[in-house]
């Protein structure tokens, strides 16, 4: 016995049609093998949304479903997901068909599929995030065969019209189901979907019109980019069969650690030391950014762990839209060692806040800043 059907789908038992529908498409989406290639889990799930979609959209079968558990009229007919019972029952050839029944088919229903999209790394230092880098990236993908132009034929040699499919690449069955008539189309076994015939195949591809190649290929990273950001682009994925369009190539941003920077959003965050004097006394503070020199005012009596920012002196927008802050948070050093000098004006000021409130150390503060 599978899963609950109106578990598989999300929603409850007193669903609407109109919710079922919504929450089936919805599933379908996510799960359709297209989006999910080589997930053999997401296939399992859609097959799974399939079933239970097949039942709770038919009242009749619903009916039974919620009376019986089962769909099946049959007597000792197996429950749902059991033996004997699947989308082959109702008449499509293979779960796509229901996919396609309600959005329209997918990229590779009746006809050649376009070519696989790729995805690799780049791994950007901080500083080419921020301005913006040319880089070249070597990929190995299949690209369409130079000799025979992607045809699959050997050059000068005839291709001749698939006699099965008449050129159209697909054919179609008709299949009587307890929703009525189906027409389905699939790709025609003989030509692969080409809807042609090649008597003399290419000596390069073997008939394919394709073949493996390692390309370098230059990429243009715009300014602004972060870790995990993708950066695709059109038509550098593997060349389609038979002069279908190529894929996309999709470049996933790795960007390194910093020594001085971390990065949240548009804003680079920094440790800011400063003295205590400094702390009560306030201080301008020059410090290097990401491009070039920048001034943060600390004012008097900044305690420790507050932040003081630059506006605008952070990382670039992707979309061009300003940029970020910079933003120090304080952090107080303490010298290892003091001169005799200091050590008296340190002993003094022990004394003084030990017998006045701290409001009148920072007059102190200036008389020492004075003496130093």
């Amino acid at each position: 016995m599978s899963r609950d059907y109106y578990e598989v789908l999300g929603v409850p038992r007193s669903a609407s049609p109109e919710e079922i529908k919504k929450a089936y498409r919805r599933l379908a989406r996510e799960n359709h093998p297209d989006r999910n290639p080589g997930d053999r889990a997401a296939e399992e799930r859609f097959k799974e949304i399939g079933e239970a979609y097949a039942v709770l959209s038919d009242s009749e079968k619903r009916k039974r479903y919620d009376q019986f558990g089962t769909a099946d009229p049959g007597p000792g007919g197996g429950g749902a997901g059991e033996a004997g019972f699947g989308p082959q029952d109702f008449g499509f050839g293979n779960i796509n068909d229901i996919f396609d029944a309600f959005f329209g088919g997918g990229r590779t229903t009746g006809g050649v599929a376009r070519g696989r999209d790729l995805q690799t790394e780049m791994a950007l230092t901080l500083e080419e995030c921020f301005k913006g880098v040319e880089k070249e990236i070597r990929l190995s993908r299949v690209v369409t065969c130079r000799r025979c132009a992607g045809s699959g034929a050997k050059p000068g040699s005839p291709i001749s019209t698939c006699p099965r499919c008449g050129g159209q690449g697909q054919v179609q069955s008709r299949r009587q189901t307890p929703f009525g008539q189906f027409v389905t189309s699939q790709p025609c076994p003989e030509c692969h979907g080409s809807g042609r015939r090649i008597e003399r195949p290419c000596s390069e591809c073997r008939g394919a019109g394709r073949v493996r190649s390692s390309d370098a290929i230059r990429v243009n990273i715009p300014p602004g980019v972060s870790d995990g950001s993708q950066v695709r682009l059109s038509g550098k994925g593997e060349a389609g069969p038979q002069g279908a369009p190529p894929g996309d190539l999709y470049i996933v941003i790795r960007q390194k650690p910093h020594p001085l920077f971390t990065r949240e959003g548009p804003d680079l965050h920094f440790d800011l030391l400063v003295s205590y004097a400094e702390l009560a006394l306030g201080v301008q503070v020059e410090v290097e950014g990401i491009d070039g020199p920048a001034e943060l005012h600390v004012p008097a009596g900044t305690q420790v762990e507050d932040v003081v920012r630059v506006r605008g002196r952070g990382m670039p927008q992707v979309r061009g839209r300003g940029r970020g802050d910079l933003v120090g948070h304080i952090r107080v050093t303490v010298p290892r060692s003091v001169s005799g000098r200091e050590r008296e004006l340190l002993e003094e000021l022990r004394k003084i806040e030990a017998k006045e409130p701290k409001s009148t150390a920072k007059g102190f503060f200036r008389r020492v800043r004075d003496a130093l």
